[in-house]
């Protein structure tokens, strides 16, 4: 095998290197990385973790930020749904400005947007503020969270990548958990009397130091004949994706008018055009190179992603309210509970990365039945204790729940992105990373009718359990159905012998 550090770059990226052998077939013999790659993949990763942590800093603020600004219900959904709406809709043209313009630059300008909008949310005085200032975060996010795929696969081969995509699996696994974890640590410790606000001001900090160090050690890549950017395509994609998120959000609130259904069949429509214009382009840079869908392991693992994303938005919301409305929990002792789950994650996304992809597609569909099988034992527990469940006694089926969905983010990531040619990592990472934040976002959505149609905003303890026992079969089911989406996945790894 070739060398896989960052400084050894395939034959597309501007500097001037060794050729990679092609996507699938890497040649025999595994490298060391050198230090500096370690550095560049400890930035990427780092990018990738601001991003998920603020995904869900929140949950475990909500009740505080609620008191503080007022918000209501439709505005404590909006400030998840905010943040996922706009890096649903700029994904995939975050990838392809990465392809023409240089993944580190397009990668460092979003920093600078999420850094930015970070300290703007820790300003906020109201909701609404807050709400755009989340916006603008997701825009940031979707502008720099492509590059940190597409990096990963156009430069790590082998055991490499597999021990690149392992990491990113346990940077996926410990922010699911550390974001409600720092939320709730951060707002219990009310810093300077700031209350939750240190939730977001963390960010400046840290996105400095992406900043510095990314300029520093990430090398520039682009793909060196990229035509320019389809702006037409841009739009239509944009369109569909707002028309079908934004009456899910807000048509529980508003009693399901008839412009939610309205708008529902729009997206559906402008979603039709944009597959029509995309069928148009292939061949003159299209924003979504439709051949990708052709190979199955992408097309059928990016449908699996999108159930990971939907079940993640539907789970992590609803638990928190219910553990500090349901159980009476503040929200340190929340915050514990998430504690539980991450010890799980991290112990899953570990075997994940030491195995270094020999288990292919059986490893990841392992972790989606452990998961059903604790989702299922929690709400027999939840149901038979109501309300004197204790930490202690959720132990085992949080761990578990947890331990399962460490063992799915990195191997569904690598083995999705595998066989994708160099020349559309950028469109293929940021198909990839939509699939499930749209899934985030719809899973949100999907709040309103599982979980808030049940407690009509209460903060009744059993009507709160109730809802979320509710949520817990939707999720196992969920879970089903991404373990059966998951046999599109190789039986076998590319870097094993055929």
């Amino acid at each position: 095998m070739s060398s896989s550090a960052l400084d050894n770059e395939p034959e597309h990226i501007t500097t001037q290197t060794p050729t990679h052998p092609s996507p699938g077939h890497p040649s025999p013999g595994p490298s060391k990385m050198a230090m500096g790659a370690w550095i560049a993949l400890l930035v990427l990763l780092t990018a990738e973790l601001m991003n998920m942590l603020d995904q869900s800093v929140v949950l475990t603020a909500l009740p505080a930020i609620q008191e503080s600004t007022g918000a209501g219900p439709v505005a404590v959904q909006w400030l998840t749904t905010a943040y996922s709406l706009p890096v649903a809709v700029g994904l995939i043209t975050g990838g392809r400005l990465g392809d023409i313009y240089g993944r580190r630059r397009i990668l460092l300008i979003g920093t600078v947007v999420f850094t930015a909008a970070s300290l703007l949310c820790g300003l906020a005085t109201g909701p609404g503020v807050l709400i755009g200032a989340r916006l603008l975060q997701g825009v940031g996010v979707a502008v720099m969270i492509p590059q940190v795929l597409a990096t990963m696969h156009v430069t790590f081969e082998g055991d490499n990548r597999s021990k690149a995509f392992g990491l990113y699996g346990a940077v996926l696994a410990i922010a699911n958990v550390l974001g409600p974890v720092l939320g709730g640590v951060l707002t219990e410790a009310d810093l300077f009397g700031l209350s939750w606000r240190p939730i977001f001001l963390v960010n400046v900090p840290v996105g400095l130091a992406v900043l510095i160090l990314g300029r520093a050690f990430i090398p520039e890549s682009t793909v060196r004949k990229a035509d320019r950017l389809d702006l037409v395509g841009m739009l239509l994609s944009g369109l569909a994706i707002v028309l079908i998120l934004f009456p899910l959000t807000e048509g529980h609130a508003h009693g399901w008018p008839l412009w939610c259904f309205a708008m529902l069949a729009a997206g559906v429509l402008f979603l039709g055009v944009f597959l029509r214009h995309q069928r148009r382009r292939q061949g003159n840079a299209p924003l979504v190179p439709l051949s990708l869908f052709r190979v199955r392991q992408f097309s059928g693992g990016m449908a699996a992603d999108l159930m990971h994303g939907l079940l993640c938005g539907l789970f992590f919301m609803t638990w928190t309210l219910y553990l500090q409305r349901g159980l009476g929990m503040s929200p340190l002792e929340a915050a514990v509970a998430f504690v539980l789950l991450s010890v799980g994650e991290l112990g899953g996304a570990t075997i994940a990365a030491k195995t270094a992809g020999r288990f292919a597609r059986r490893l990841p569909q392992a972790g989606a039945l452990i998961a059903t099988a604790a989702m299922v034992a929690y709400g027999l527990q939840i149901g038979g204790h109501q309300a004197d469940l204790t930490l202690l006694a959720m132990t085992a089926p949080v761990v578990l729940i947890g331990f399962g969905l460490g063992m799915v983010s990195g191997p569904l990531a690598d083995l999705s992105l595998a066989r994708v040619p160099y020349e559309d990592a950028g469109s293929a990472s940021g198909l990839f990373n939509t699939a499930i934040h749209l899934g985030i976002a719809l899973g949100t959505a999907l709040t309103a009718v599982v979980f808030f149609a049940i407690t009509g905003g209460s903060h009744d303890g059993a009507v709160n359990r109730d809802a979320f026992v509710t949520v817990l079969w939707w999720v196992g089911s969920l879970l089903a159905l991404m373990w059966a989406l998951m046999f599109c996945l190789p039986k076998q790894a590319d870097n094993q012998a055929d």
